[in-house]
């Protein structure tokens, strides 16, 4: 028995492991690229005294200037695809970008062709695909999320992992289903990793996701966890705090009710606290019967 070969095999298993807990489940490219030697790397030389004679030498000639040999170091040639090199605007040209161009959708299919063509969001390159939405958009409640994660990356629509399978049964509760709501996040696009996304990122996308809430027009706004609130009600009271209380959110067209809960994936981690989303569903349900809200 090879005990080195064994060791070895842990060691990679343990690896893996913890780059899966981290979120690192997709390989973007299909070789590995140095990136610290691409930063290192020079974009020029001034080339030895010698080789520039040489060089006139074969000019004045009529010959081509030989190209220098690779270094012992250096493979002659790599089977890395070439990096592309991403034109990123500057933060407040992109904000101004995204309020334009969601100001220019009349509908929700043309606000999700807009967001397919947008490229003013870092995130669109690492995510697989646009999440833009689940449900149904003449429902009179909408429920918004942060961003989404693996499961809904590779389907394309948000929460439809472990969170949404609970979101599914917090609606059934209420009689909802997902043809009675909408479901969106405030992020389409999923962050490598599951990182939370930065408030550049956030600031970018937000005009998109004001634009979806106004197109769909519900009667009731539900965030989900505290980073869909406080982007949502431009608040920065934490979601302890904020759950539980209807507010005021502006549509742009009118004003509608709108209550922060706890978001699913917090409540697979911490049970205890599904005795207050259940209370906020309930206030959801309340209000969706004509009853008030307090």
């Amino acid at each position: 028995m090879d005990v080195t070969a064994d060791r070895d095999f842990d060691d990679w298993a343990d690896i893996l492991a913890f780059h899966w807990e981290a979120g690192v489940d997709v390989a973007i490219g299909e070789v590995p690229v140095d990136r610290f030697a691409e930063s290192a790397a020079e974009p020029s030389r001034p080339r030895a005294p010698a080789a520039a004679a040489r060089d006139a030498a074969a000019s004045g000639a009529g010959l081509a200037p030989r190209s220098p040999a690779p270094s012992r170091n250096q493979p002659a040639y790599s089977s890395a695809p070439a990096t592309p090199t991403l034109v990123t605007q500057p933060p407040d040209e992109a904000v101004m970008g995204a309020r334009e161009a969601a100001r220019a959708a009349t509908s929700l299919d043309e606000l999700k062709a807009i967001l397919d063509g947008f490229e003013g969001c870092a995130l669109k390159r690492t995510a697989s695909r646009l999440v833009f939405a689940d449900g149904n958009p003449a429902a009179k409640v909408m429920f918004v999320g942060e961003a989404p994660g693996r499961d809904e990356d590779q389907q394309g629509l948000p929460f439809v992992g472990r969170s949404g399978k609970l979101l599914d049964l917090m609606l059934a509760a209420i009689g909802l289903d997902r043809t009675s709501a909408y479901i969106a996040n405030v992020i389409p696009w999923r962050p490598p990793g599951n990182r939370t996304p930065t408030p550049q990122e956030t600031a970018v996308c937000l005009p998109f996701i004001a634009r979806q809430i106004e197109l769909a027009d519900p009667d009731i706004l539900v965030c989900l966890g505290g980073p869909s609130a406080q982007a949502l009600l431009g608040t920065t009271e934490g979601i302890t705090k904020l759950r539980g209380r209807f507010m005021d959110y502006d549509t742009g067209t009118r004003t509608i009710r709108a209550i922060a809960t706890f978001h699913p994936a917090y409540l697979l981690r911490t049970p205890l606290g599904k005795r207050f989303a259940w209370r906020d569903m309930l206030a959801v349900e309340a209000l969706l019967a004509g009853k008030g809200a307090s």
